[in-house]
């Protein structure tokens, strides 16, 4: 029996429209409240994910920023990793002039950018509008932990991978989150690495740990948990990754919290979870 879940949200709890149904709160009031220990493990922002965890009204560790924030049941800060100043500088000033990609930055409690956005840009659909414009000759560059570049071409993403892999090689921790997606971290950060530190702090181990995710930003927790299960949407270059995980169903369909609901029901003796409301 795993005593941890820990879990992506989008593409993965969430729905594509960005939400959680009544089941998924339902599933994940349950497993707090029969000392299931569930994580969020996501790249969004530390005080988004606050909101949804305050929503949901439930104790659990929060893995933020691709694991470069921690934060405990609690809602304190108790780790975090910081990208060099010098690596910021020029992820600032790469593609700073792109008119099709974005530049986004995690600064402490903020979310900046680096200009405004279309509302025909799918990615920003279902944030909050929190974000502000940043000027780049005049952001200070300590406190960024998380750099990452949204564009709807594919292709221009990959061009930057492979041009920010050459210049700074292994000081940096680079995957795609989405197709549209290009983030960028700190060397040694990952969600599989903060799950690490989480699982110790609860008195675990990773082999007590089930994860859920899609994206190659997952992969590393996916791999180091006791057992980590692919979502059926996931990116292909994930599946290909990792061809030894499972593969479960869609997040359209709710497949995290039925998959949940299958593996814990002998220990659930709540008969209403049968009825799948």
């Amino acid at each position: 029996m795993f005593r941890i879940v820990a879990s992506d949200l989008d593409g993965t709890l969430l729905t594509p429209d960005h939400r959680l149904t009544s089941f998924t709160k339902k599933i994940l009031k349950l497993l707090t409240t029969r000392n299931i220990h569930f994580v969020f493990a996501t790249g969004r922002h530390h005080t988004n994910v606050m909101q949804i965890r305050d929503n949901l009204k439930i104790n659990s560790y929060m893995i933020t920023s691709n694991g470069a924030r921690i934060h405990n049941t609690l809602g304190k800060l108790i780790a975090s990793y910081d990208l060099a100043t010098e690596i910021v500088d020029d992820l600032l000033r790469v593609v700073h002039y792109d008119s099709q990609i974005i530049t986004n930055i995690f600064c402490n409690d903020k979310w900046l950018i680096n200009r405004s956005i279309s509302k025909k840009n799918c990615f920003y659909n279902g944030y909050e509008s929190n974000y502000h414009i940043y000027q780049k000759d005049t952001l200070p560059l300590n406190g960024i932990c998380k750099v990452y570049f949204t564009s709807n071409n594919y292709k221009r993403l990959l061009s930057l991978e492979k041009k920010l892999h050459a210049r700074w090689n292994h000081r940096i921790n680079i995957s795609f989150s989405l197709p549209t997606c290009l983030e960028v971290m700190p060397e040694g950060v990952s969600k599989g690495h903060a799950l690490e530190q989480v699982v110790k702090l609860l008195g675990y181990q990773l082999k007590d740990c089930i994860s859920f995710g899609d994206g190659m930003n997952d992969q590393e927790m996916l791999k180091m948990a006791g057992k980590g299960c692919i979502m059926s949407n996931a990116q292909q270059r994930l599946k290909d990754s990792l061809p030894f995980l499972e593969i479960i169903g869609s997040n359209k369909d709710d497949a995290v919290p039925h998959y949940l609901q299958c593996i814990y029901h002998k220990k659930w003796s709540d008969s209403s979870l049968t009825s799948g409301v």
